[in-house]
């Protein structure tokens, strides 16, 4: 009977040359475990901290304290009286094989060297002792240390959980296997493809990687019905540090950073607590505080006194060329940039009207007129031509909804009159009211957050597909801030001043322009910290983030597009 099973086809990895790095056997591991995660920690440098990895580096601490070496193995056959020999941390490597190993204990008796991999966790009540990922590991340090000379009949797998071991039996098959994996993923590095993600898989939830991999997004994305599981990421204790007191000093004090100002004393952050610093103003910060935030890869942006994006100091940023090279692939397609720029603005309107609906304190005729209209600006988004059709789309939309925007506004009673903050038309630099002040103040934030999540998934910030590059301008940053806009920095306006906690006395205007004043800001930055720490429930995979976490998940999203898994960018849209 004829079946239609489709054989596999082996194909042998390509030679190893010596400009191609050596594999290391616990990527080895992971491959096994996982091809996508292997891909997304070797090929594209990604990595992310967890509580279990941590435990992980606990359990090798004592291994990695210092290199033993083990004796030549011909030292080791004259090696009579049956004394035990235990070398640590031993770092072995083959161009034959092309692999590298370091091994965390290596015992040596009578003649034959046993390898002895640690891991964290309990042993498993599997038939062979130990899951396959990590008895290949195993094997592979049993290869090199045969490459190197020395007899070995078996491994072992050291569980610091249960403090157990489990004995590896290095057969035929094993052996075979173990090569096998090395070839498939050295192919598989090679063709610089990154393998789908898996499917609703027990493995996903718990691992290291799942808010970068985002295997239930992707697969959603792409059509498939399964409901998304939430995103299993730590808390976000470490919190923006937000400093504006002018003159104020900072500099390095052991683990904290020290902040000092001539009007409110000494204050102390720890570095644990900081996921990035903002300097407003003149303010001067030491050179041994810069390099210790840059070594903990806490970045530093730097803004003018009213809040103006100014540049931002980082270390080497991340390594992941691969997406950057995608970003530039696209940039360089004006009709992708066009389509891309099209659904953008789509998204930026279409927030608008959200905002309108939810907020609106007008009449209803008025309401209806306003949603109308900017629903037919959206509409005629799918027609532009050009970029330059685009922009008058989007300038109309933006007319129409700052035209409306003050029928979102509290009136505050006192006494026998009204006094609510008046607001016309959008202006800018400087802007010359306090809503405006306000307005532009939280664009400049939402920009710095937005620069410093796309340059920590590996993006160029200022290499965007519908703000036109320009000297020091974040121009992706703008692209994917357009849709946030309304629902982040509009919303804080109206949030401060419906709850009054800004009043027009809060500000200075002169013929200059609009200012807040100290205490004003401060207030300001945090009512909008507070906003980005609100959870919300994503619209299109049914969990709850906070909005903080929703501009890094959306930061992503974008990789995950560019690099081809997503037909197209998924705009953040809430009912």
């Amino acid at each position: 009977m004829a079946t239609n099973r489709q054989l596999d086809l082996y194909l042998p990895a390509p030679s190893n040359m010596k400009e191609v790095p050596l594999v290391g056997a616990r990527m080895v591991n992971e491959f096994v475990y996982c091809p996508r995660l292997a891909y997304l920690m070797w090929s594209q440098v990604e990595w992310s901290e967890t509580g279990d990895t941590v435990d992980g580096r606990d359990v090798h601490r004592r291994t990695d304290k210092s290199q033993t070496p083990l004796p030549p193995p011909e030292a080791l056959d004259q090696d009579e009286d049956g004394r035990k020999i235990i070398s640590r941390s031993l770092t072995l490597s083959s161009e034959k094989l092309g692999i590298i190993a370091k091994l965390d204990v290596a015992e040596a008796q009578n003649g034959l060297v046993t390898p002895i991999d640690y891991k964290r966790g309990k042993r498993p009540h599997v038939a062979q002792g130990a899951y396959e990922p990590e008895r290949i590991q195993v094997c592979l340090q049993a290869l090199l240390l045969e490459e190197h000379g020395y007899r070995v009949e078996e491994g072992m797998i050291y569980y610091a959980g249960s403090r157990e071991r489990v004995y590896v039996v290095l057969d035929e098959a094993l052996r075979t296997e173990a090569q096998r994996a090395i070839s498939e993923l050295r192919l598989l590095m090679s063709q610089g493809h990154i393998p789908p993600p898996l499917k609703d898989s027990p493995k996903c939830p718990r691992c290291a990687l799942v808010g970068i991999c985002l295997p239930d997004e992707v697969h959603a994305l792409g059509g498939s019905s399964l409901a998304p599981r939430p995103m299993a990421v730590p808390a976000d204790y470490a919190l923006p540090l937000v400093i504006q007191s002018q003159f104020a000093r900072v500099s390095k004090d052991g683990e904290t950073l020290k902040i000092s100002d001539e009007k409110q004393g000494e204050t102390r952050a720890r570095f644990i607590d900081i996921s990035d610093v903002a300097l407003f103003g003149n303010i001067q910060i030491s050179t041994s505080a810069l390099m210790a935030l840059i070594e903990r890869d806490i970045p530093v942006s730097f803004h003018s006194y009213n809040g103006w994006f100014r540049g931002m100091a980082h270390g080497l940023g991340h390594r992941n060329i691969e997406v950057r090279v995608a970003q530039y692939h696209l940039n360089f397609n004006a009709a992708s940039c066009l389509h891309f720029a099209r659904d953008l603005v789509a998204a930026k309107i279409t927030n608008q009207r959200t905002m309108l609906r939810r907020n609106w304190r007008g009449t209803a005729q008025e309401r209806e007129h306003v949603l109308n209209h900017l629903k037919t600006l959206r509409r005629s988004t799918t027609k532009a031509t050009d970029v330059s059709a685009l922009l008058g789309v989007e300038g109309a939309a933006a007319a129409t909804y700052f035209r409306a925007f003050s029928e979102l506004f509290k009136q505050v009673e006192a006494g026998d009159r009204t006094f609510p903050f008046r607001f016309d038309a959008r202006n800018r630099r400087p802007p010359t009211d306090p809503v405006n002040a306000m307005l532009s103040l939280a664009y400049a934030m939402l920009s710095r957050h937005l620069t410093i999540m796309l340059a920590s998934v590996g993006l160029d910030p200022y290499l965007g597909f519908y703000h036109a590059p320009r000297y020091g301008r974040p121009a992706l940053a703008l692209d994917i801030m357009e849709p946030f806009r309304p629902i982040i920095a509009d919303s804080v306006v109206l949030s401060v001043i419906n709850n009054g906690e800004l009043r027009p006395s809060d500000f200075l205007v002169t013929a200059a322009g609009a200012a807040l004043t100290s205490e004003a800001r401060r207030r300001f930055v945090m009512a909008f910290e507070r906003r980005l720490s609100q959870e919300t429930t994503h619209p299109s995979f049914g969990y709850q983030v906070s909005m903080r976490r929703m501009l890094m998940l959306q930061a992503r999203l974008l990789t995950r597009f560019l690099l081809g898994e997503l037909r197209s960018y998924p705009h953040y849209l809430p009912r």
